[in-house]
């Protein structure tokens, strides 16, 4: 039977891609919002800040998950 091999560095990247990407949109939109509206309604802050952290979380945790634990135990 044929085992499935995982490529780690490409979901390192691309989790690492991810949380950034999460970041820019959560941090540019409250830069843009506030810019262009003034006083933003609550949930869109709650959607930025919510992505922001998201992103923060899932940039660091990408890459220590399947560049360094998940190929140590395989």
């Amino acid at each position: 039977m044929a085992t499935r091999t995982i490529d780690y560095a490409a979901w390192a990247k691309w989790g690492f891609l991810l949380g950034v990407s999460l970041l820019a949109f959560g941090a540019g939109g409250e830069i843009i919002g506030h810019a262009l509206v003034g006083d933003l309604p609550a949930w869109e802050n709650t959607l930025f800040v919510y992505a922001e952290g998201t992103g923060i979380a899932v940039g660091f945790l990408a890459p220590v998950v399947f560049g360094i634990v998940l190929p140590l135990t395989e």
